[in-house]
């Protein structure tokens, strides 16, 4: 690739605005980092660290957060169907499965008979 003097100075000068245009917008969306490039490097841009937090923070979060859980939950472990005080709810009965059962098969039979 053959570039003239003015080609590279050109190209220099895109690049410049593409990384200036990176950065203002990572400030504006906040916490993207711009795409490592040349100039960028160069200019010395400060990186934020990311923040770690140690394993007893963790493990004190992990507790607050099961503690929370089992306030939702009243008490009862996790898993499992619940107890006697558990309501059916949108059961259908035998005489309305058997019904919705009928439709269907007259539906299928009607459309086998169209199609033939």
């Amino acid at each position: 690739m053959d570039l003239s003097l003015r080609q590279l100075e050109e190209a220099v000068s895109l690049r410049r605005q593409i990384d200036s245009l990176e950065r203002r917008f990572a400030g504006l969306v906040g916490g993207g980092r711009a795409t490592s490039s040349a100039g960028a490097k160069i200019g010395g841009g400060r990186r934020r660290r990311r923040r770690t937090m140690s394993a007893a923070t963790r493990a004190k979060i992990a507790a607050a957060a099961r503690a929370r859980w089992a306030r939702v939950r009243g008490g009862r472990k996790a898993g499992g169907g619940g107890g006697k005080k558990s309501r059916r709810r949108g059961r259908m009965s035998a005489a309305a499965r058997k019904k919705l059962s009928d439709m269907m098969k007259a539906r299928w039979a009607a459309r086998r008979r169209s199609g033939k």
